[in-house]
Formats: C-alpha cells, sequence, structure tokens
C-alpha cells in the first residue's frame, strides 16, 4: 500500500475508468488508495462514449479538463435520430449552448482510452499495481485480506470492486450467478476522417434505428476519426470479449438494405469489433462488510443512455464523500454509499434496457407512434434527472 495517512487502507480491484475515477476522488478527499489491475498496462479497448454533464463536471473538479478537452469532441447536436431506409431526420437536438444553459456544462464524445488516460492523470504513479490479478477476497477480525494469482497477499481495510462486470469482488457480495446474454451483439470500428463522408464528421451523435437493429456515430479524436458502434440480433454468438472480431462482410450483411451511408461508413472502417451484451438484473445490495461495488461490477446496463462510464464516475464522486465522512467507520461508509446510489443506478439499468426494444422496433404502427413521439420530444429537458444531478451535492442521509 501507499505511504499511509491517516484514514482506512483502501484497495481498489479494477484499473478502468471507474477504479481510477475511485482512487482520483478518494485522493481528493484526502485518503489514499491503491489499485489493483490485473493486465500488464493500463489501456482500454473499444472505442468512443459519450461525456455527459453529470460527468463533465466531476471531471472539471478533478481538475483534468484540459487533458480531456486535447482529444474530445463537444457535441454541437445529439439525439440526432434518422430513418434506417432513407436517413429522414426523426428528431434532433441542439446542444451547444443548451447543455450549458440548463445545466452548466457540454457534453463531448471521446475515445475511451483518451478518458481512461484523463482520470489516471489524476491518481499517483505509485498507487497503481499492475499485474496484479485479485481471484478472492475474505474478510477477517483485522478487515480485508486480498488473494492474487500470483500467491501474494494484501490486507486492506475497505475493498473497492471496480473489476467490471464478471467481478471476482461481485462473487463474495451478491449470490454468484453468470450475467445472461441479451440476444443483442454491437459490433465497434473507427473510420479515419479522410476516409469518412461529411455528414460523419460533423459534431453531432446520430443514430439509425431500424427493425432489430440501430446503428450509431459520432466524431472522435479531435475530429480525426469517426466511432461507429452499431446493435443487431446475436443469433448464436456468445463472445463477450472486446478483442473479439468479425469480418467487414458479417457487419455490412447485417445493415443490408439501409441507406448507402450507413453500408458506406461500415466499408470505410477496419475490421470490426464484435462483441456480445450481458444482462445482469438490478442488485438488491451491493455492500456487504467492508466490501462494496462500482460501476459495471455493481450496475452494468446496456449503453442506449451512454452512461455507464458516467455513473462509474458518479459512483466514485459518492463513495469517496461518505468515506471521507466516516472514515473511522467504514462498514457504515459503504452502506450509505450504497444507500445514496442504487436507487439511481437501477433506475438507468432499468431504462437502458426498455431503450432497446423502442430503437428496435420493425415498421408498422408501433414504429410510427415512436417516431412521432420522438419529433416531439425533448431529451435534453427531459433527461433533466440524468444530467442534472450531481454525485458531490446530493444529500448523504
Amino acid at each position: 500500500m501507499p505511504a499511509q495517512v491517516p484514514g482506512p487502507r483502501i484497495a481498489v480491484v479494477g484499473g478502468g475508468i471507474g477504479g481510477l475515477a475511485a482512487a482520483a476522488f478518494l485522493r481528493r478527499a484526502g485518503l489514499t488508495a491503491t489499485v489493483y489491475e490485473q493486465a500488464p498496462a493500463l489501456g482500454e479497448v473499444g472505442a468512443g462514449l459519450v461525456v455527459a454533464p453529470n460527468a463533465v463536471r466531476l471531471l472539471r473538479r478533478l481538475g483534468v479538463m484540459e487533458r480531456l478537452l486535447r482529444r474530445a469532441v463537444p457535441l454541437d447536436w445529439g439525439w440526432e435520430f434518422r430513418r434506417w431506409a432513407d436517413g429522414r431526420v426523426l428528431s434532433v437536438e441542439k446542444l451547444s449552448g443548451v447543455c450549458e444553459r440548463l445545466y452548466g456544462e457540454r457534453t463531448y464524445v471521446v475515445h475511451r482510452a483518451d478518458l481512461l488516460e484523463t482520470v489516471k492523470s489524476a491518481v499517483p504513479g505509485d498507487w497503481i499495481r499492475l499485474g496484479a490479478r485479485c481471484t478472492s477476497i475474505d474478510e477477517n477480525p483485522h478487515g480485508v485480506q486480498l488473494r492474487f494469482a500470483d500467491g501474494s497477499r494484501v490486507q486492506a481495510d475497505v475493498v473497492i470492486g471496480a473489476d467490471g462486470v464478471h467481478s471476482v469482488v461481485r462473487g463474495t457480495i451478491a449470490d454468484p450467478a453468470p450475467p445472461a446474454y441479451s440476444g443483442i451483439c454491437a459490433f465497434r470500428t473507427i473510420v479515419p476522417a479522410d476516409a469518412a463522408p461529411d455528414f460523419a464528421l460533423r459534431s453531432a451523435q446520430t443514430l439509425w434505428l431500424g427493425p432489430g437493429r440501430h446503428f450509431v456515430h459520432y466524431p472522435i479524436n479531435g475530429g480525426r476519426a469517426v466511432n461507429v458502434v452499431a446493435f443487431a440480433p446475436a443469433g448464436d454468438y456468445t463472445d463477450e470479449s472486446w478483442s473479439a472480431t468479425a469480418t467487414i462482410e458479417e457487419f455490412h450483411a447485417e445493415f443490408a438494405g439501409w441507406d448507402p451511408r450507413v453500408t458506406d461508413l461500415i466499408a470505410a472502417g477496419g475490421v470490426p469489433g464484435r462483441w456480445a451484451l450481458l444482462d445482469r438484473a438490478p442488485l438488491r445490495h451491493w455492500s456487504r462488510g467492508r466490501a462494496t461495488l462500482l460501476g459495471d461490477a455493481a450496475h452494468p446496463m446496456f449503453p442506449f443512455f451512454a452512461q455507464g462510464a458516467a455513473q462509474s464516475i458518479e459512483d466514485a464522486a459518492v463513495l469517496a464523500r461518505c468515506l471521507a465522512a466516516s472514515a473511522d467507520d467504514p462498514e457504515q461508509a459503504l452502506k450509505q454509499y450504497e444507500a445514496v446510489r442504487i436507487e439511481r443506478t437501477t433506475r438507468l439499468q432499468q431504462i437502458s434496457h426498455a431503450r432497446r426494444d423502442l430503437n428496435h422496433l420493425p415498421d408498422g404502427p408501433e414504429q410510427q407512434a415512436r417516431d412521432t413521439a420522438l419529433a416531439g420530444s425533448d431529451p435534453l429537458v427531459g433527461n433533466g434527472w440524468i444530467y442534472g444531478y450531481d454525485a458531490e451535492e446530493v444529500p448523504m442521509s
């Protein structure tokens, strides 16, 4: 563990966005922590993500916005829903100027690796242990003992499981159960800007909706590339690894007959990644004793509201507040953290789940009613409960 200051010895299992955010906010609160990451080097596979105002305000307080803005793209337009067959715009929302007025921050899109590097910049290097795969945790009279694949052991006062959907820590807190396959798979690819059509380079988040599928794109890497992620029926495909790939032909076949702008973007990308989306029911509790969960380990959610990373960052901010306020009673701090967070994250899990069916309606009366509703909606205002939430202002009781 790092050189000690007054406060509990905190071990964070997992060095992704959520785990590093936990360490960063704990440091800001005057506590110390060690992050144990099983990979030999820190890095995030995957592609782009949306950083909405509820996450941006927290990143600003960490003092990392300058680093984020080197690669992030501020969105001028969002929720640009288009019809799959002809690209007709069903609805679009102006974000620039409006986000700032409503929520005090803009909305950005960024490559996942760039967000990870941004959060990492707020964590001292000697707080991070690489190549440390946690295999089990056990409570004892002195706290919690962590065991690692190399045979080593570490004693801590608090363990934070930020180790993703296959969390080892989760298995010691909740009833062990494998995640279910959702029946959906995702394709992802990145298209270089010089190979992308002009419409895809706009500062806009565009979602094409079609029967059983939807297709999303927006610029990343400071506008030097376009992130593409698309969702389709998984069939017999069950590989959830983010390192798994498909062929361009397989990707193209899923969207055959769609507007040529969609299929041209697919053709312009490199070898696409492909992974099956996993599904987990919300937990009733995610803390036990001196161990708790954070991010996908606690509440994995479908990406259809683009809040997975944001909720991990919010978790981190609230958890740091609770531990700083009750440093001499970690068990009470973890109960308080769970009580503050669980209702919000459960709601987001549920609405993200429901959005899948709405996005994938077959052509017909229900689809037409959905499109009419989209045209009359104001999602930026309607989702104010998401974007206006301030994890460092929410009451703790």
